[in-house]
């Protein structure tokens, strides 16, 4: 086993040091360039091109010439003040496997206002954020789409795919996964068509966020902070037992619609009981109390009906008749019958090749997504995303607050050191 994995190794090794040579023989490569074809990238290349040697170095080659002639090293936050601020595209965090989740919150017009060549670094400044602060052993990033920023349809499945060939050309083997939150209505529809154009178009999924209501943070706490909502949840009654001929107060379990009937000779709906004893022993039979004697005998099923009935029909006592004592149009309705499994099914069903115990697209889609419903909820905070942003990425405000924390950590070093000393 050891001597396989020293042969894959040698392999992968060899393969490496083909793609390099030959990116190497059609240019030489400066410092910066150098530090960029690492063993890692080379080898997402080769992943992507499907361990094709000519094919990774080709792409390699394209991808450099790319990254120069956009300037990503003169990329800084400086020159997006304005889409930082509203938070139009950032990082979020990062997932449980230490994966940056970037969140995209552009609307339909800023594409119109903006360049394309505006739109795109900011688009490979955002991407350049979540590399710069990944691990070490992580290589993958995740991206969310909230797409009910958009009106047309169209025009967000061109910036859509837009990013996603961006993503596959001048990323490849970066994308994890790709959500599309709330698209307009007809997106699933040019998406099907478009579908299977796309080169990651496996890696992607469109989800709803009002699938997901019910797994708000508090559960039932959060109506506590919308007082009109707070009204409509449902308190019971609170019971108190009867003594001697006293009369508990009948009212509505609610809380909202509750209220009290002080004339207990009228016969109202309300005075309908179905306990036989005491409060909280319920019974099937219709027991009326002291204040309704008319309804005596009356079932479930009919007790509502005479309640509304005239007091001429209410005073009349309902006879329980035996079945030998009905006559044949008081029969009983028979119930239908169960019908037989047939030998001939739906034709529906010779479709129908999901197994047992299997999900749907659409329900690993919504499972799938779970895990980064927090970053969608998330608030953006523009200080937290600044954060993440390495040097020269973040720009003059970044390269002040890393010398301020070193000038602080060397400050706290020295007062601990003559603490020690005293």
């Amino acid at each position: 086993m050891g001597m396989e994995m020293e042969k894959k190794d040698t392999r992968d090794r060899e393969r490496i040091e083909a793609v390099l040579k030959l990116v190497r023989k059609q240019a030489p490569l400066n410092m910066k360039q150098e530090k960029y074809c690492n063993d890692a990238c080379v080898e997402r290349f080769l992943r992507a091109r499907g361990d094709n040697v000519k094919k990774a170095a080709k792409h390699l080659r394209l991808v450099l010439s790319w990254r120069e002639s956009i300037g990503i090293d003169s990329l800084i936050a400086d020159e997006f003040s304005g889409e930082l601020a509203e938070g139009l595209a950032y990082v979020a965090g990062h997932d449980d496997d230490a994966r940056p989740v970037v969140v995209f919150r552009i609307k339909q017009d800023y594409p119109k206002l903006q360049s394309q060549k505006s739109f795109v670094r900011l688009l490979v400044f955002t991407l350049e954020v979540a590399v710069s602060s990944m691990s070490r052993f992580v290589d993958q990033f995740v991206l969310l789409f909230e797409a009910s920023l958009f009106r047309s349809a169209s025009a967000f499945l061109n910036f859509f795919m837009g990013t996603l060939k961006l993503v596959g050309d001048y990323y490849p083997g970066r994308l994890h996964k790709a959500f599309v939150i709330d698209p307009p209505s007809m997106f699933s529809v040019l998406w099907k068509g478009v579908r299977p154009f796309v080169e990651l178009a496996a890696a992607t999924a469109v989800v709803c966020s009002l699938d997901y209501e019910d797994s708000l943070e508090g559960g039932s706490d959060c109506f506590s902070s919308y007082p009109r909502t707070a009204s409509l949840r449902y308190e019971p009654a609170t019971t108190t037992p009867v003594t001697g001929r006293q009369h508990p107060a009948v009212g509505s379990a609610s809380s909202r619609f509750s209220f009290t009937v002080s004339n207990l000779n009228s016969v109202k709906p309300w005075y309908l009981s179905t306990n036989t004893g005491p409060l909280g022993h319920s019974s099937r039979t219709v027991v009326p109390a002291e204040s309704t004697p008319s309804l005596i005998g009356a079932s479930p099923v009919n007790a509502r009906s005479y309640s509304f009935a005239s007091p001429g029909a209410r005073s009349t006592p309902v006879k329980q008749q035996t079945p030998l004592q009905r006559t044949p149009m008081q029969a009983p309705r028979q119930q239908p019958r169960t019908p037989k499994p047939s030998f001939l099914q739906s034709p529906a069903n010779l479709f129908n090749f999901k197994k047992e115990g299997h999900l749907s697209k659409g329900e690993r889609d919504k499972e799938s997504f779970l895990p980064f419903l927090r970053f969608y909820r998330r608030p953006y905070d523009e200080m937290v995303y600044r954060a993440k942003m390495r040097p020269p990425l973040g720009g003059l405000t970044s390269i002040v607050y890393a010398q301020v924390k070193t000038h602080h950590h060397q400050q706290s070093r020295r007062f601990t050191g003559n603490l020690q000393r005293i």
